[in-house]
């Protein structure tokens, strides 16, 4: 999964393609547990580029999107936002799945 460097480029991935963010963090055992299964989600879903977002470096941009919980999930399409997974909630294989399907 590509690691987001910098708030330019989520501007510039968010409005081109098709990207899901996962915000998350290294201390955050709700986000070791789906950690596993993600390359497998990425594998089937393969019509978005996933990016990881550490909350602990991108803390202002979490606040600016209403990411107070993680993990969290949100997809944009050139820009357009399709969808958000977001709370404090430890997240499954499947509702992570069922959400992208739904997108």
């Amino acid at each position: 999964m590509k690691k987001l460097t910098s708030m330019d480029e989520f501007q510039q991935l968010k409005q081109s393609g098709k990207h899901i963010f996962l915000f998350s963090a290294d201390w955050c055992p709700d986000c070791r547990v789906i950690e596993p299964v993600l390359p497998e989600i990425e594998e089937k879903f393969n019509g978005y580029t996933f990016v990881y977002v550490d909350r602990d470096d991108f803390l202002d941009l979490c606040i600016s999107m209403d990411i107070f919980g993680i993990p969290s999930f949100v997809a944009f399409n050139n820009g357009t936002e399709l969808g958000r997974f977001v709370s404090k909630d430890r997240k499954t294989k499947e509702e992570i799945e069922q959400f992208i399907e739904g997108l």
